[in-house]
């Protein structure tokens, strides 16, 4: 939006004219909740539910499930019942950053009574496109306003009077509707993927648990058609894999840095199954100079062993780490794939066996003692294919989630 000439950069054909500015006070008034009481709260589900700042997500929208459950025999006023497409945003946010702060969601069509607590203010009487006021205010720009404005230290909190009077530019009803109706459209590319890929993320974790066996089986309970017998036991660190730490160049020589071989942190793991490329560079001699090590790619697991321990990746291409890792270089006839799905239980041996007093850390020689059970070599590639597929396809629509929400963003 240009503030000389109150005209947004893009515009759709057909529209001409300057934006009106307006305080949203003038167009929309803000509605305070009720303060409801505590002891009326049910720890088992009913289909009433109070509202808090958590059922909205950063950035705007609905967020199912962190309501409170609430007496279905209390009366409440009818004011304080939110009806279907009511929308509302947060006063109040908990955490430091004031995140959530300001931000707008929707009361979604289903079966649940929701309740409108005081730390909500519903946003009522506007009589332009509600889709438009609703992006509106999920931009970046509108959230910095209100958080700048707010006040509290350990809890931060906007009110009316600060909400509403701030400037806002705002188009005729018509390019509303056409700016609102553009945003909808990919809100519901957004929420079609973001469904998809939480169900298949929740496919994956049903048959990660049925696929690997049990505690105290040796086989799983669901196989590939063709493979029979009982898994054997192995050593990670003799049988399967070697396992290898990393180390760190001493940072004030520059000579260490800013060469071409890959060397990955801990926080660079964790979203993604493969390593590909590492946000920092170590030259030769800065490997030479530490305990770093050029692992093989295709055939390393990478496992972080400190400060958030057992996220993996698997190399595509030769890298180093520093020491928060304890890395597996599979040996052959194990499958890299099969021992990168099997993280949940290599990380549930890490978390029990870890030690430390400033942060958790696992040596290598204790990681290498754990005992695994194993199939065979086909068995492991069976079902390595069938979670990387798994993987490949959740990170699919992850990749258009992200997308399509950087398009929104511009």
């Amino acid at each position: 939006m240009s503030a000389e000439k109150k005209v947004p950069e893009i515009r759709f054909k057909g529209f001409s004219g300057e934006w009106d500015e307006k305080t949203l006070g003038e167009l929309v008034q803000l509605e305070n909740g009720f303060a409801f009481q505590s002891k009326y709260f049910k720890k088992s589900p009913t289909e009433v539910i109070v509202l808090t700042p958590g059922n909205v997500n950063i950035g705007g929208g609905f967020h199912a499930g962190k309501g409170q459950y609430y007496d279905t025999k209390q009366e409440v006023p009818p004011r304080y019942v939110f009806k279907p497409n009511d929308m509302f945003i947060t006063m109040t946010d908990l955490t430091p950053t004031a995140q959530a702060l300001g931000f707008p969601a929707i009361i979604p069509k289903d079966d649940n009574i929701y309740l409108h607590n005081q730390r909500l203010g519903k946003l009522v009487g506007f009589k332009g496109d509600l889709s438009f006021l609703y992006n509106l205010l999920r931009t970046t720009k509108k959230q910095k306003e209100i958080v700048a404005t707010s006040s509290g230290t350990t809890v931060k909190h906007t009110s009316p009077d600060k909400f509403l009077n701030r400037a806002c530019f705002f188009p005729k009803n018509e390019e509303q509707a056409a700016i609102g109706n553009i945003f909808q459209k990919l809100d519901s590319l957004i929420n079609q993927h973001q469904q998809k890929h939480d169900k298949l993320s929740s496919i994956k974790k049903a048959m990660l648990e049925k696929m690997f066996p049990k505690q105290g089986d040796n086989t799983p309970e669901i196989r590939f058609k063709g493979f029979s017998g009982e898994w054997e036991e192995k050593e990670l660190g003799t049988d399967v894999a070697e396992v290898i730490g990393g180390g760190t160049p001493s940072t004030s020589i520059p000579e260490f840095w800013g060469g071409n071989i890959d060397w990955y942190s801990p926080t660079e793991i964790g979203s993604n199954a493969y390593a590909d490329g590492s946000q920092k560079k170590i030259t030769a001699l800065g490997l030479k100079s530490s305990s770093a090590k050029v692992l093989p790619a295709g055939n390393t697991v990478l496992f972080t062993s400190r400060a958030g321990i057992g996220y993996m990746a698997i190399l595509t291409k030769p890298g180093a780490t520093n020491q928060g890792f304890q890395s597996f270089v599979v040996k052959e006839g194990f499958s890299p794939y099969f021992l990168y799905s099997a993280g949940k239980i290599i990380k549930e041996y890490a978390l029990k066996h870890a030690s430390g007093s400033t942060f958790l850390e696992i040596s290598g020689k204790q990681l290498g003692r754990m005992k695994i059970l194993m199939p065979s070599t086909e068995e492991q590639t069976a079902i390595g294919n069938y979670f990387q597929k798994l993987d490949n396809l959740i990170n699919q629509h992850q990749n258009q989630i992200t997308k399509l929400n950087n398009i929104k963003q511009a």
